[in-house]
C-alpha cells in the first residue's frame, strides 16, 4: 500500500479561510429610538403643539403610523421590540421591579428568544445600545453581574446608559459596557443625560463608520425622556410659560384639532370625553392651576430639549452621508404616564407610596420644578390630555396605554413621504421588519438553542403601499390585570383598575377579575374607543373573551398580576441580600439588592482615623435628597441625614471626633419608638426619632448604590456638596441588617470592636 504523503509546503497547500458573516446585499443601517412615556398626542407631528422640529422633519421625510401599539409599560415593550415575541412569552409580563416566580413574569429573557441585536451581529452588523435598558433583573445590576442579561449579554457589542427604569437627568447612574462609570460632568457644570446619550450615540456611529463604512450598524437608543423625573434647564421651559394656563381640556381639544387637520386621525374620529376622575380645570383653585400649568411647561420643555438633541443625531447621519441608507424608527414605549397622581408631585417616589406633598407645599417650591432639587411628575390630567383622543394612560390595555406614535424614515424606500399609515401594528413587528430590511432570515437555532416562534411580522409592505393589507389581525393585551384583545378590526377591553398609585380611589371600574366587564369597540370605524358596543354584540364579546383566554394560555399570561398579592412571589436574585457586609473606599456603587436590608433596622460601623486638626466628609451615602441616607462628619462632628419620602430627618453630635483611631456607629432602630442613633467608640452621642418608612423604591428603579468615603451626583443633604470625600483615613465600613437594639449583648460587641481595631 502506498502511503499518502502530507503536504508540508505552502506552495502546494490550499488555504481555507474562515468566512465572515454578512447580511443581505442592500442591508441598511438601522437606528431605533425609543422615547419613554410619550403619549399619542405628545409629539408635534402627532398634534402636540410642542416644538419637536427634528422628529417632525423625520415624519415629513418618512411615515407616521397612527395605529402602532405597545404593551403599556417600559420593560415589556422593550422586550417585545427586541425579541419579536409577546412580552409574557419571554418572561416580561410587567416591569423588572415586579419580576415574579412565574414563567410569564420572571424578567429573564430566555436564550430561546435571541434579540434582534444578536441576530444582526451574527450576520455581520455592528450593534450598539445607548440609554435606558430596563431588561436586567434588579438583583443583577451590580459589578458581580451576572451579565448575560446586560446589553452585551443580549447581542450588543457596545453600551452606554442606565440599567434601571429611570434615573436623575442631572446625575444618572451610568454604565459603560459592563462597568459602572461616572457622568463626565456635574449638573453644576451643565450636564444633562439626554445630551450625553446623544453624544455617545454619535461617537459610536462615527467610530464605526470611519473604521469600516461597508459594514452596517444597528443602534438602539432609549432616552430617559420623557419619563419622570421631568428635568430640564429653565431656558427650555421659558418658551412654554403661559401656554397651558387654560387647562388640560383646552389643550387636549387643540391637540385633537391639529390631529384632524393633519390627518393623524381619520375623519369622523370622536374626541373621548373627560372622565370623572380628571377634575374640570375650571373647578381648580388659582393656586392649583398655576402649579399644574408649571408642571406641564416643564414637561413640554423636556420633550423639546430631547427633540433638539435627537436632531443632532439625525444631522450626524447626514454629515456622514448615510441618512438615506439608514432605516430610522422613532416610537414611544407606552402612553403618557399618570404616576404623578391627581395633583402631580415634587417627588414621584413619594407619590408611589401616597406620600405626595399638598398643593401649598408644592407651590413653595414651584421654581424648583424641573431642576436638580425636584424629582417631579405632572398631574394625571395632563396624561389624559397627552393621549388625545384616546382613553386612559400607561399601564392600561385601553388605547391610551397601548397606542403610541411611530415615525419611520428610510430614504427612497418610502413611497409617499409625509403620509400616515393606518395598518394595525405592534412593537413585536419591529423585530421582523428590521430583519426583513437587512435580508436576514429568522434563525431556527442560536448557540444550539432552538428559537421559539416569532410573534411579529414585517411591516415593510406598508412602506411603499398605503393600501397594503394588515399583517396583524390578532393581538392580545395584558398589563397588571388590565386585559384587551384585538381581532379583525374589533377590540374588547376590560374595566379593571389596578390597585396601584391610589387609582382605585378615583378611577371608575372593577377591582376584581371576577367582576371585570368587557367593553367592545369597532376600531375600523371607531379610532378612539369612543362607543361601547358590548350590549349590542354580546356573542362577539364572548368570542373575543375566549380568544383572549386562548392567547393568555399560549403566551404564559397566567396567573394574572395582582398588586400587592403578587409581590409575595418576587423572583429571587442569584443570592439573597447578605446579613452583613464590609465595604471599603474606592469601589463602585453597591446596588440596593446586594446590600444588607434596612427595612427591619440596620447598623453601620465605620473604622476611621482622624488626623490632627480634625476630619470631615462622607463616610457612607446612599441615594440623594429625593430618597436615601448619608453618614458624614461635618466640621468634625458626626451627622446622619435620612431623606425619607415623607420628609428629612437629621441627627448631629455636638462635639467633633478627636484625632486618632475611632469607631463611628450609626443605628436605625425600628418599631413604635423608631429612632436613629449616632455613636463614637461605643458611646451614643446623638439620637433622633425616625418616624417615617426607611424604604426607597426610587433607588432600586434607578439602580443607585451605596458609596463609601464619598458621594456623587445630588447630595442627600444640603449640608455638603458631592463628592465631599472623607479627609481622614477610612479603613472600612461594616453594615449589618436587623434591629440593633434586639441584638444580644450589643455593648460588649461594640467594645470588642473598638478594642480590637
Amino acid at each position: 500500500m502506498q502511503t499518502q504523503r502530507l503536504t508540508t509546503r505552502v506552495a502546494t497547500s490550499e488555504p481555507r479561510f474562515v468566512p465572515y458573516p454578512s447580511p443581505g446585499p442592500d442591508a441598511p443601517n438601522v437606528l431605533v429610538v425609543v422615547l419613554d412615556d410619550v403619549g399619542f398626542a405628545q409629539l408635534g407631528c402627532f398634534g402636540a403643539g410642542f416644538d419637536t422640529p427634528n422628529i417632525d422633519r423625520l415624519a415629513a421625510q418618512g411615515l407616521r403610523y397612527n395605529r402602532f401599539h405597545v404593551t403599556a409599560v417600559c420593560s415589556a415593550t422593550r422586550a417585545a421590540l427586541l425579541t419579536g415575541r409577546n412580552h409574557h412569552a419571554v418572561g416580561m409580563g410587567v416591569t423588572q421591579e415586579a419580576a415574579l416566580g412565574f414563567p410569564g413574569y420572571h424578567g429573564r429573557i430566555p436564550r430561546s428568544a435571541a434579540s434582534v441585536a444578536r441576530v444582526l451581529r451574527d450576520h455581520g452588523y455592528n450593534t450598539m445600545a445607548v440609554g435606558k435598558w430596563h431588561l436586567t433583573p434588579q438583583g443583577e445590576y451590580s459589578a458581580a453581574g451576572p451579565f448575560e442579561r446586560w446589553p452585551l449579554g443580549l447581542g450588543f457589542e457596545r453600551y452606554y446608559g442606565f440599567l434601571g427604569a429611570e434615573t436623575n437627568q442631572w446625575a444618572p447612574e451610568l454604565v459603560r459596557d459592563n462597568t459602572q462609570v461616572e457622568p463626565p460632568r456635574t449638573h453644576e457644570e451643565g450636564y444633562h443625560l439626554t445630551e450625553d446619550l446623544v453624544d455617545q450615540a454619535i461617537r459610536m456611529i462615527t467610530d464605526q463608520q470611519q473604521a469600516d463604512a461597508r459594514k452596517p450598524f444597528f443602534c438602539y437608543l432609549g432616552t430617559g425622556a420623557a419619563h419622570a423625573p421631568h428635568q430640564v434647564a429653565e431656558e427650555w421651559v421659558a418658551p412654554y410659560r403661559g401656554q397651558f394656563d387654560d387647562g388640560w381640556e383646552a389643550w387636549r381639544q387643540r391637540a385633537f384639532d391639529r390631529q384632524v387637520a393633519e390627518g393623524v386621525v381619520p375623519p369622523g374620529t370622536v374626541l373621548t370625553g373627560r372622565p370623572s376622575w380628571v377634575p374640570a380645570w375650571e373647578t381648580l383653585s388659582t393656586d392649583e392651576r398655576r402649579l399644574f400649568a408649571r408642571y406641564m411647561e416643564v414637561f413640554a420643555g423636556f420633550v423639546t430639549h430631547t427633540d433638539h438633541h435627537l436632531g443632532r443625531l439625525f444631522d450626524s447621519l447626514d454629515s456622514l452621508g448615510i441618512a438615506d441608507d439608514t432605516l430610522v424608527m422613532v416610537l414611544s414605549d407606552n402612553g403618557a404616564s399618570a404616576e404623578g397622581g391627581p395633583t402631580g408631585t415634587l417627588n414621584e417616589a413619594a407619590a408611589w407610596l401616597g406620600l405626595g406633598e399638598d398643593v401649598g407645599t408644592a407651590l413653595e417650591h414651584i421654581d424648583d420644578i424641573g431642576g436638580p432639587d425636584a424629582n417631579n411628575h405632572y398631574p394625571w390630567g395632563w396624561a389624559w390630555a397627552g393621549n388625545a383622543p384616546l382613553r386612559l394612560w400607561k399601564r392600561y390595555a385601553w388605547l391610551g396605554g397601548v397606542r403610541t406614535p411611530l415615525v419611520v424614515r428610510w430614504g427612497d424606500r418610502i413611497a409617499t413621504p409625509g403620509a400616515v399609515r393606518s395598518q394595525f401594528c405592534h412593537a413585536v413587528d419591529v423585530y421582523a421588519t428590521i430583519l426583513d430590511a437587512a435580508g436576514v432570515d429568522l434563525p431556527e437555532t442560536v448557540d444550539g438553542v432552538s428559537q421559539q416562534p416569532v410573534d411579529g411580522a414585517s411591516m415593510i409592505s406598508t412602506f411603499d403601499d398605503p393600501d397594503a393589507p394588515e399583517h396583524r389581525t390578532l393581538q392580545y393585551f395584558e398589563m397588571m390585570g388590565s386585559r384587551g384583545i384585538y381581532h379583525d378590526g374589533w377590540k374588547a377591553v376590560t374595566d379593571h383598575v389596578a390597585n396601584q398609585f391610589g387609582e382605585r380611589e378615583h378611577v371608575v371600574g372593577s377591582h376584581d377579575f371576577d367582576t371585570d366587564r368587557w367593553s367592545l369597540f369597532h376600531l375600523d370605524e371607531d379610532f378612539s374607543e369612543s362607543t361601547d358596543l358590548a350590549d349590542e354584540h354580546p356573542d362577539l364579546v364572548r368570542r373575543l373573551e375566549g380568544l383572549w383566554w386562548a392567547e393568555a394560555g399560549r403566551n404564559q399570561v397566567l396567573p394574572l398580576f395582582e398588586f400587592p398579592g403578587s409581590m409575595a412571589h418576587m423572583h429571587p436574585g442569584e443570592h439573597p441580600p447578605p446579613e452583613g457586609a464590609t465595604y471599603r473606599p474606592g469601589g463602585a456603587p453597591v446596588p440596593v439588592p446586594q446590600q444588607p436590608t434596612s427595612l427591619g433596622g440596620f447598623e453601620l460601623t465605620a473604622y476611621l482615623d482622624v488626623p490632627e486638626g480634625g476630619a470631615e466628609g462622607v463616610v457612607a451615602a446612599l441615594g440623594d435628597r429625593h430618597g436615601g441616607w448619608a453618614c458624614y462628619l461635618l466640621e468634625g462632628r458626626p451627622v446622619a441625614t435620612f431623606a425619607l419620602l415623607d420628609g428629612p430627618v437629621r441627627v448631629a453630635a455636638v462635639d467633633p471626633v478627636p484625632a486618632g483611631e475611632h469607631v463611628l456607629g450609626l443605628r436605625y432602630e425600628p418599631g413604635a419608638g423608631a429612632r436613629v442613633v449616632l455613636s463614637v467608640d461605643g458611646s451614643d452621642v446623638a439620637a433622633a426619632p425616625l418616624p417615617g418608612l426607611v424604604f426607597f423604591p426610587n433607588l432600586t428603579t434607578a439602580g443607585a448604590g451605596l458609596l463609601v468615603g464619598r458621594d456623587r451626583g445630588i447630595a442627600v443633604s444640603p449640608d455638603y456638596r458631592p463628592p465631599f470625600a472623607f479627609t481622614g483615613t477610612l479603613d472600612r465600613v461594616e453594615v449589618r441588617s436587623g434591629d440593633p437594639a434586639a441584638r444580644p449583648d450589643r455593648a460588649t460587641q461594640v467594645q470588642a470592636a473598638v478594642a480590637g481595631d
